[in-house]
This record gives C-alpha cells, structure tokens and sequence, in this order.
C-alpha cells in the first residue's frame, strides 16, 4: 500500500468496525514488535502495524528520516487506510514520531500510549545531563550504521543487552529483528534515522524547543531499566500537555512490548476509558 511516495508493508488484526489502533515500532524493530497484541487484539481493537519507511518490508522513504516527514508519512497512510482518526501507541522512535503526530494533526487521534520514549518538550537543562546515553550509541550508528548491521550482530547485542527479563524474547525473535535488518534499505534507513537526529534535528531544534501543547489524552509508559533513555525525559512536570501521564515500570528495560505485553494491553484498554468511548474510524472524503 503507498502513501506520500512510500510503499508500506503493514500488518493488521482484529474485526472490521472495532476501534483502530496504530501502532509504531522503533529501532531496531519492525511490526513484529507488536506480536502479542496482532495475535490476540484487545476486545473491540483493531491492530494496524505499519513498518516505518525503509524499516521491516516497507520501501524506502523519500527523505533522509525527518521526524516530522515520518510523522507526515504516517498520517498520509491513514488517509490511504480510510481512517479518520484512531487511537495510537508508540514505542522509541516510533513513539516520538507519534508525539509529532499528535501535535500536529490533534484531531485524528483519539489517545495516545507512549512506550519508553522522552516527550519532544525537553530544554537544555532536562537534556544535557542525560546526553550521554544517546553518545553511547547513535554516533557510532549514525557513522557506521549500515556496516555494523549489515556484517555484524550489533543488532542482536544491543537487543539483548537491553532486556531485563532475558526470557521476554527469544533468540529467533531477536533474529526476526536483526535478520531483516542487513537488507540495504532497512540498514541504510536505520543510519539514516540517527544521521539525521545528530546532523540536522539536533542543530535545527537546538535553542529552539517545543512550544506546540498537546490536547489528546496521552499516558506515558516507561520501564525504568532502560538504559539509552531516561524515564525523566518522559516526565509529567516538563509535558506540555492537557492530560499527560506517566507511569513507570521498575525491572523493566527498553523494550517493555516485549517485556510487559500485558501492560501494554492493559494501558491500551484503560486508555481507551481515559479519553471516552472510543468510536470505530469513519472514512476519509477524498
């Protein structure tokens, strides 16, 4: 299917009518990230998994990775997908993708869950002591990205390292990851994500932060293991936000999808509460 000049693989469960859910995965994952959920939906859910452009088994964008492009990606698939508006849920760069979205197009999307990511209203003072963490392995992504995925197991040790339940997945799941991503465009659009982030975001956005409030029900989800991200970079003090809420999961690393399915089902549905009875999408005039 293709959207704004790019050709998504996306995946989806559950009945036509129920409310539709859009879920984002980050880096290093595609689709399958949400496993638990397109296997077993939530009661009345629809689970629409796109892999991102370039990522998984969807072509390659037409953009070097902007976040807000992405984020323009995304919404234009929900056109393509006659979706009016829908829920979202989102995790790493996906989950950032969506703040972007629900900045930007507030109307379309009923509640947001946002899995292990910082929210877009940082200031030097809330990011500089934490940069640290991103110096540990985005530069050497940015620089060396499409080598070390292509030739090496970077993919595999970076999963594992950042589990805490070491159980949560298995070593064929890591590899459905890290397999798909010595494919040249999945490779080159993981460099490209990070390149991006250190060459022009971070240049463009320095001084500059987020003045943009959010106005859709938004829950925070964050497990505190998490060494690339701290959980206050998802802080509810610095949120820019109507309704914004943080909770975090202690023994809980990066990837709490994988760790705490049940959570994130269980979010997904008090989210749903939290921002009203959820209506099924109704089409896009087009």
């Amino acid at each position: 299917m293709e959207a704004r000049g790019v050709r998504f693989h996306v995946t989806e469960a559950g009945p036509e009518g129920a409310v539709p859910v859009v879920a984002l995965h980050g880096w290093p994952q595609h689709h399958y990230a949400w496993r638990d959920l397109l296997s077993d939906p939530p009661d009345g859910m629809r689970i629409i998994a796109p892999d991102l452009p370039g990522y998984g088994w969807s072509g390659p964008p037409p953009h070097r990775w902007l976040k807000e492009e992405v984020a323009s990606d995304v919404l234009a698939l929900m056109d393509t997908l006659e979706l009016d508006r829908a829920a979202l849920v989102g995790h790493d760069w996906g989950g950032y993708v969506g703040h972007l979205m629900v900045l930007r197009a507030p109307e379309r999307l009923s509640g947001y869950l946002a899995l292990n990511i910082a929210h877009p209203w940082q200031t030097p003072r809330t990011l500089l002591p934490h940069m640290w963490r991103f110096l540990l392995y985005q530069p050497l992504i940015a620089a060396l990205g499409t080598v070390l995925m292509q030739r090496t197991r970077f993919v595999e040790t970076v999963i594992r390292a950042a589990l805490t339940n070491k159980d949560a997945m298995s070593i064929d799941d890591i590899r459905w990851f890290s397999d798909r991503f010595r494919h040249p465009v999945c490779a080159r659009a993981a460099t490209d994500t990070y390149r991006t982030f250190w060459l022009r975001e971070i240049p463009a956005n320095s001084g500059k932060p987020e003045t943009r409030r959010s106005t859709v029900p938004t829950r925070a989800v964050f497990g505190t293991n998490d060494a690339a991200i701290h959980v206050s970079l998802a802080s509810e003090a610095t949120a820019n936000a109507d309704d914004y809420r943080l909770e975090r999961v202690p023994n809980c690393g990066h990837f709490i999808a994988d760790e705490r399915p049940d959570l994130v089902r269980e979010q997904l549905l008090a989210l749903a509460g939290a921002a009203g009875p959820l209506q099924s999408s109704t089409q896009v005039t087009k």
